[in-house]
């Protein structure tokens, strides 16, 4: 059974905000996603997803990953990706978003 859809804000090392998401980003929490990510990023100058927790990323999900990064660079702030793992980790390779997002691998690596 799939986790329950869960985001939560915390601060990170070298003032980063932290936004962590649980469970999936697919067509059911895309919009929630979006709104919740949109406030993070325009209140926030740099922040992460935390993916530790994520279960799954569809085509739904990254492009609220591309609409996300696409706010942060034109409000001039910054958006990235941390700790990916499994499929999540393979959705992001196998799309090219990798190429994209610097993917961090720790909250630790954050400069």
């Amino acid at each position: 059974m799939a986790k329950e859809f869960l985001q939560k804000e915390s601060s990170g090392p070298n003032d980063w905000t932290v936004w962590s998401v649980s469970g999936r980003i697919d067509m059911v929490t895309a919009d929630s996603a979006y709104a919740t990510g949109e406030d993070i990023v325009l209140r926030n100058v740099k922040t992460v997803l935390d993916m530790t927790d994520m279960e799954y990323l569809s085509s739904a999900g990254l492009r609220v990953l591309l609409r996300l990064n696409k706010l942060a660079k034109k409000n001039g702030k910054t958006f990235t990706l941390a700790r990916p793992s499994g499929i999540v980790k393979s959705v992001l390779e196998d799309s090219g978003m990798d190429a994209l997002f610097t993917i961090y691998t720790s909250l630790e690596e954050l400069d």
